[in-house]
């Protein structure tokens, strides 16, 4: 199989999908216009009382979620409206204050990691589900495909499978915090003096180790602010061997897997350098 053949995730189709929404629900939602950024979509929308409002591809845990970092003292959007529209999730929902960082900086750093510390033990009185699984030997639900990093390249295989021999020792993450699972600046909004005013897209949120969601924004920032990366590194002092390795492996695995079906070959390329590095320290 060649890597054109492998499923590209589909982008939300918002004017298909209010229409379905005004069916389902019998409200009738304006488009304003696309989100800017994200990799499936999401748009703005207005209410017919003038509220403008969020639209965008989600499930019904992300709200309950959001709700306990908010409460927290995260800025998080409100769920004001969850339809099933073809097969998909989609979710209305508050339209935060402030836009996406068009400067990432140390600032905007360290803001994200005081979020990080309000998200510890945020779930620790409340029984415990499955474990949050990491796919280090077997398929994600659409994202952590094995299959593209097999048919890829040799310097992909190579990396598959050092992720399933990581794997080999654990493919769960375990503990009591909410953790957000793809925490980068592209998630987060600022004002005009770069105060942290929101941190979007919670759909993949789930109980298990906030230090999880700091490997994800240090890959990040690995390939695109690898200056920025010191503070980060200083809170990651902390976290074992094991587990960093196996965080790692899932970024390494999530990131170059939706490059090579959604990106092109310079993508594949950074993100894949950005792996090895991190997996042979």
């Amino acid at each position: 199989m060649t890597t054109e053949a492998w499923p590209r995730s589909a982008r939300l189709e918002a004017p298909r999908v209010l229409d379905r929404i005004a069916e389902i629900t019998g409200v009738r939602l304006v488009l304003e216009g696309p989100c800017p950024g994200g990799e499936v979509g999401a748009a703005y929308v207005r209410w017919p009382d003038g509220r403008r409002s969020v639209l965008t591809a989600g499930s019904t845990r992300s709200g309950p979620f959001a709700d306990k970092a908010r409460a927290a003292g995260v800025p998080t959007a409100r769920h004001e409206l969850s339809a099933h529209v073809d097969g998909v999730r989609v979710i209305v929902q508050q339209r935060l204050p402030g836009t996406p960082p068009a400067t990432v900086d140390l600032a905007l750093i360290r803001q994200m990691l005081a979020v990080n510390d309000r998200l510890a033990g945020l779930l620790a009185a409340e029984p415990a589900p499955r474990p949050a699984e990491l796919y280090l030997t077997s398929d994600g639900p659409g994202f952590c495909l094995h299959g593209p990093l097999a048919d890829h390249s040799d310097r992909t295989r190579w990396l598959l499978d050092r992720v399933h021999e990581i794997g080999a020792a654990g493919t769960q993450m375990i503990g009591d915090d909410l953790t957000h699972l793809d925490f980068h600046p592209g998630n987060v909004l600022v004002d005009g003096r770069g105060r942290l005013t929101g941190v979007i897209d919670w759909d993949g949120a789930t109980r298990g180790d906030r230090y999880f969601d700091l490997v994800t924004l240090r890959f990040v920032l690995a390939g695109t602010h690898p200056e920025l990366a010191g503070p980060v590194d200083e809170r990651l002092a902390l976290l074992g061997a094991h587990r960093r390795r196996a965080y790692w492996a899932h970024m390494s695995l999530r990131q170059v897997d939706w490059s090579i079906r959604h990106h092109d070959a310079a993508a594949v390329d950074r993100w894949l350098s950005v792996a090895e590095a991190g997996l042979d320290q």
